[in-house]
Formats: structure tokens, C-alpha cells, sequence
């Protein structure tokens, strides 16, 4: 029995080498599968360098960052880089991003003149340029994006005129080099030439703040203060780094808190004078809001694509495509719905020095 068994085992290999020599009885090959590659996997991913100004300022580091995650967001990748000031090294480091072959370059300018350098070198090399949130002057920029920076002057003014509609003003401007604090200065104006003209209100001090610094905003407000004898009775600052100066400047003389002073960028110390009572008002941008959009149209741009621009801002050579969004004017009474409810600042910083019970 064992014999048999055998020979039958035997039979059943044969006749299954004789099927694989044949080619029968065989399990056909799977068919291979290519896999298909994601278009977005092998696509460019877009470089974007952004020049800025500085980041030696609240609302800077705010843009720096927001802008960042934005461009990820956005499967782009992002080189910053700040000048802190310097004309000179701005350039120069937009000249390096160039060099480095960057799809797109983006530029907050210091000075809106001497930026116009970095617009002409960048398109020697074939990349477009965006003016994020300051306009550079005189330059074939590609595409402007910021907020509506005169309507920015003109909340100010509303805001302190509806207090003060009679009196003697101070205007502390921002830097002169900046197109932007032109444009904050020409809403102001826009609001207070009909009571001047009235002889309603008297502006007594109108003076530039070189670099938009602290330090220089309240030498100017010492003289103006020094000009007129202390007899003033509102003021305007260009904006919250400024102000915080001309809020110095009053406290030393025993007056903060006694007239309306107004500044602008929604940043944390000028909240918290706000709810102090030294601040009237401010002006939020909401940056995110900026940082996004701007993100969003520089890869359309680097890409070629339609921006969908519908407003023009001459710049003293064109009229450059722009993206102006609203700004927002916030005070004691909206502080709480506007820049705490939006995150931009927590209810815990702005009221740090409040007893709020």
C-alpha cells in the first residue's frame, strides 16, 4: 500500500511539471499599475521673498508672521528678510533674493523713493514685484496691496472732531520717506479743511516724525507743547509707536488723559491706553486680513494669473493695480468687539492694567 501511495504522488508531480512546462494551469501575472502622480506633487513650488522695513516694531512682527503661514498655507515657501531701516541694506538684500531666484518678491519699503531700485532689478531678472501695505513711488510695480491708507487719516479725524469741533490741533506725522504716512496725512487733511476753513480749528503744530520713532515723535510733541504753552486741544498722531510719544510728552506736563489723541495700527500699548484713558482712539487693520490677501495674489502672480485688481493708485510713474481693503476705527467702546474678539490682542493684555471688577 505504501508502493501505491508513492507512485501516486509521484504521478501527481509529473503531470504538474508537464502543466508548468507547457505553460498551462499557470496564474497570470496581476497587470502592472501605474500610479497616478498628483499634479500638485510635481508642480513648481513658488519661492517668495519678502523685503521688509523693519521688524522692530509690534505690528511688523504680527505681518512677518501672518504672512508666513499664510504663504505655507498656500504650498509656498517664503524667505524674510529686514532692513530695520537702512535704504542701503534694503536693497541689497532684495538684490540677494533676486540673485537667489526667487519666483515673486514682495516689499514693505522703508523709503518709497529708494525702493523703486529693487522693482527695476527685479524685473531685469524676470520676477514681479508686490508693494505690501506702503506704495513704492516712481517704479513699474506689479501689483499694490494694503488697506485704504487715506481713509485710515479720515476715521482719525472724525473721531477727534466729533469730540473737539473747536480748537488747536497738532498733527505728529509719520515718516516723510513713507508714501504711507503722505497718505494718512492727506485723510486728516481731507477732514479738517472745512473746519479750518470755518476758522473753526486752528492746527498749531504740523511736524514729520524721521523713522517713525517713539523718541523723535515726543521731542516734537515737547515743542509743540512748548510752542503754545501748553494750550492745546487735540492731537493726531500718524500712528500707535508715535502717539505713545505724544502720550509722554503730556504726562510730563500733567496733561494725559485730558485731550484726545489719536494713532492708528490697533498695536498692544495703544490698547491699553485706550482702557487707561490716556488714547482715544486707534485705527485696526486687521493685518491677518492683509497678510492673507497679500499671500494669496503674490502666488497668483507668480504664477501669471489674473490678481483681480479693480482699483489703480498712481505712483508718480503709473497707475499700479491695487487691493486697498477697510480699515476699522476702535475705541473704548468697541475695543472688546473688534481687536480682542478678532484675537489680535487678548482681554487679559489690553485690561492688564485696568481694575476691571
Amino acid at each position: 500500500m505504501c508502493v501505491a501511495l508513492l507512485m501516486f504522488c509521484f504521478f501527481l508531480t509529473a503531470c504538474d511539471s508537464e502543466g508548468t512546462a507547457t505553460g498551462e494551469n499557470i496564474k497570470q501575472p496581476e497587470p502592472t499599475v501605474t500610479a497616478s502622480v498628483d499634479s500638485s506633487q510635481t508642480e513648481h513650488k513658488i519661492r517668495i521673498g519678502f523685503s521688509m522695513d523693519t521688524l522692530l516694531e509690534e505690528r511688523w512682527l504680527k505681518d512677518r508672521d501672518l504672512f508666513r503661514e499664510a504663504c505655507e498655507a498656500l504650498g509656498a515657501e517664503v524667505e524674510i528678510i529686514a532692513a530695520n531701516g537702512d535704504d542701503a541694506k534694503q536693497i541689497s538684500q532684495a538684490e540677494a533674493l533676486i540673485s537667489e531666484g526667487v519666483d515673486i518678491l514682495v516689499v514693505v519699503p522703508h523709503n518709497a523713493d529708494a525702493t523703486a531700485a529693487i522693482v527695476k532689478k527685479a524685473h531685469s531678472a524676470g520676477i514681479k514685484v508686490l508693494a505690501y501695505d506702503r506704495l513704492i513711488k516712481n517704479a513699474d510695480v506689479d501689483l499694490y496691496v494694503s488697506f485704504d491708507n487715506e481713509a485710515v487719516g479720515e476715521l482719525q479725524a472724525k473721531a477727534i472732531t466729533k469730540l473737539v469741533p473747536k480748537g488747536k490741533f497738532v498733527y505728529i506725522g509719520g515718516a516723510d520717506t513713507d508714501n504711507n504716512a503722505h497718505l494718512f496725512k492727506q485723510g486728516v487733511f481731507n477732514v479738517l479743511q472745512p473746519f479750518i476753513d470755518r476758522g473753526d480749528i486752528t492746527v498749531v503744530y504740523d511736524q514729520w516724525t524721521k523713522d517713525w520713532t517713539p523718541v523723535n515723535a515726543l521731542a516734537n510733541m515737547k515743542d509743540a507743547l512748548l510752542a503754545n504753552g501748553n494750550k492745546i486741544d487735540a492731537v493726531i498722531a500718524a500712528n500707535d509707536a508715535t502717539a505713545g510719544g505724544v502720550v509722554e510728552a503730556l504726562a510730563g506736563q500733567g496733561l494725559a488723559g485730558k485731550l484726545p489723541v489719536a494713532g492708528q495700527d490697533a498695536e498692544l500699548a495703544a490698547a491699553q491706553r485706550i482702557v487707561e484713558g490716556t488714547q482715544t482712539m486707534t485705527v485696526y487693520k486687521p493685518i491677518k486680513l492683509l497678510a492673507d490677501k497679500a499671500a494669496e495674489l503674490a502666488v497668483k502672480l507668480a504664477k501669471g494669473e489674473d490678481t483681480g485688481a479693480d482699483r489703480t493708485v498712481n505712483n508718480g510713474k503709473i497707475e499700479v493695480p491695487s487691493v486697498l481693503l477697510s480699515p476699522i476705527a476702535v475705541d473704548k467702546s468697541n475695543i472688546n468687539e473688534t481687536i480682542i474678539a478678532d484675537g489680535f490682542h487678548s482681554r487679559e493684555d489690553v485690561y492688564k492694567n485696568v481694575d476691571t471688577k
